[in-house]
């Protein structure tokens, strides 16, 4: 196992408001994130998951604290690096698909590295397409697609520009079973097989069972960490940490 830091926290936080109305999404989160690994956040509702993968993907900016990827801290960035660094660097894959309805399949995948005007590896493009089993499919616009497929083109998407990190904010969340166990089971083929780093944000204990390994946060803090986790495993400690909070 790869001891290589993909992305970490040093003191972490994140405050709303002020005054009486301030309110601590994270307090002082201190987390690594492996390379190579598949990493779920987990936490009740306001627990701060999103609010700390928002941080880690420089969607949001801390309170104070430090974000890193790699070794590159990300407070110590203007705007426009920034830019190039989630361009570049980070991918992303939301619960809401986010494809173009009026771009095929192919279209969609390649609109980032269209935007930044670079041109896609051919072998790495055909490697991900394979591995997202849409080759039939490339020619087809969203409203032709399943949810499942919808949601593979975005991880395709996500995965074509080669980032250091993939940022997945509950990527099953719209899907119904089968189609999210075929999304779960994508991802954990990305990580084993072409050495992707993914994070992702779920409430789903079967999801979670996917990964490698579960953060459990509770009140902006990390409380918890489990490893070769299993759905029933996750469940059970949900439920411990439902009846801590009351």
């Amino acid at each position: 196992m790869t001891t290589t830091v993909a992305a970490r926290t040093v003191g972490l936080t994140k405050a709303y408001g002020d005054g009486e109305a301030r309110v601590t999404a994270l307090d002082d989160v201190s987390v690594e994130l492996q390379q190579g690994e598949f990493t779920a956040i987990m936490g009740p509702s306001g627990s701060g998951k999103s609010t700390l993968m928002h941080c880690l993907a420089a969607l949001d900016t801390p309170t104070s604290g430090e974000v890193y990827l790699g070794d590159e801290a990300l407070g110590r960035l203007g705007d426009k690096r920034l830019t190039q660094l989630r361009r570049d660097r980070i991918g992303f894959v939301f619960q809401a698909f986010n494809l173009v309805p009026t771009l095929t399949a192919q279209e969609n995948i390649l609109l980032p590295l269209s935007i930044a005007g670079r041109k896609p590896d051919a072998a790495w493009f055909d490697e991900v397409i394979d591995t997202v089993g849409l080759r039939p499919r490339l020619g087809h616009r969203p409203s032709e697609l399943s949810g499942g497929q919808q949601q593979r083109v975005a991880c395709a998407r996500a995965l074509v520009s080669r980032p250091e990190v993939i940022f997945a904010d509950e990527p099953t969340g719209n899907l119904d079973s089968t189609s999210g166990e075929e999304i779960l089971r994508f991802l954990r083929h990305s990580v084993e097989s072409l050495g992707q780093t993914i994070v992702m944000v779920t409430h789903d204990p079967v999801a979670a069972g996917f990964t490698d390994r579960v953060v459990f946060l509770a009140d902006g803090r990390v409380i918890d960490e489990m490893r070769d986790p299993t759905a029933e495993r996750v469940l059970d400690r949900m439920r411990d940490t439902a009846g801590e909070s009351v």
